[in-house]
């Protein structure tokens, strides 16, 4: 996810990345055979199947310190630090003007995006704080990211995490085999649809589940599931409900299940996770087909 700068005085807007900093808790879509209705519709997995960083603890500028070189624009945003909103995140979509591009920030571990990078280990910092029970690790939050939108189709979002196209799962109207029936139970608010919903944003929730877990990963006070930096937190936090601890294989595979239960998606999220943390890439055979 520059136009990221570190200012004097912080500022909130859209695309700053928090670190270290405690917001208000704010997915899921019903799956073939889930165990509930809250869990995450993987829809957009299998039509896409085919294909910051240190912490943000440096003190302000001091006055001795104005004439120092410029850093390079992904330094800044690596460095961001902004205040915290007070309250709840406003749950909307964003409108965002054409013309925008992809983020110019270097790829991450085997080509990751460098924003999409950004926004899971910005989620992971986030969570330690608010959740440390958890143990939330960024690579799981990618593999999740990388099954369910190829980290918004291949890192196409701008340097504020948005992307450049809206993403969306297929219709949930009994068409498509595999997933039931969601009727629309935003008003076409989130998902732009009326009369039955749809998953959205690079993390893929359903719009009644996105309003239940709805976090604000950049502190502008505003929690859209379009955004990559909301929605990864908003991941991290429904994938920590129910006290479950990450660092149990057993327990990390029940937050998995949340958002599709199959043991298939299970394991490509997981293959993913660990191919992220040690930067080897997945073979078929870790693949499976979901």
């Amino acid at each position: 996810m520059g136009r990221h700068r570190k200012p004097p005085v912080p500022t909130i807007r859209r695309g700053s990345v928090i670190a270290l900093t405690s917001l208000v808790p704010a997915v899921g879509a019903t799956i073939s055979g889930a165990a509930d209705s809250g869990n995450i519709v993987s829809g957009l997995t299998s039509a896409l199947q085919h294909e910051f960083s240190s912490d943000a603890d440096a003190a302000l500028p001091r006055p001795e310190a104005a004439a120092a070189p410029v850093a390079a624009p992904e330094v800044m945003l690596r460095e961001a630090k902004q205040v915290v909103p007070v309250g709840p995140p406003v749950v909307k979509t964003v409108a965002l003007p054409q013309g925008r591009v992809p983020a110019a920030l270097p790829a991450g571990p085997i080509g990751m995006p460098g924003i999409a990078e950004n926004a899971y280990q910005n989620a992971e910092r986030i969570l330690a704080v608010e959740n440390p029970a958890c143990a939330m690790p960024w690579s799981l939050l990618a593999g999740i990211g990388r099954v369910e939108s190829t980290h918004a189709f291949g890192g196409k979002a701008d340097a504020d995490g948005n992307p450049i196209d809206p993403v969306y799962g297929p219709v949930l109207d009994g068409s498509l085999w595999g997933n039931n029936v969601v009727h629309d139970t935003d008003g076409g608010e989130l998902d732009g649809l009326a009369g039955y919903d749809r998953a959205i944003g690079p993390m893929q929730f359903l719009p009644q589940t996105w309003k239940h877990y709805a976090a604000d990963g950049n502190g502008d006070g505003i929690a859209d599931p379009q955004n990559l930096f909301d929605a990864a937190l908003t991941a991290g936090k429904y994938l920590c409900s129910g006290n479950l601890d990450m660092r149990d294989p057993a327990q990390q595979t029940r937050a998995i299940l949340r958002y599709n239960n199959s043991m298939a998606y299970v394991a490509n999220v997981m293959a993913w996770e660990t191919a992220y943390g040690t930067g080897i890439a997945p073979g078929a055979s870790a693949l499976p087909r979901i």
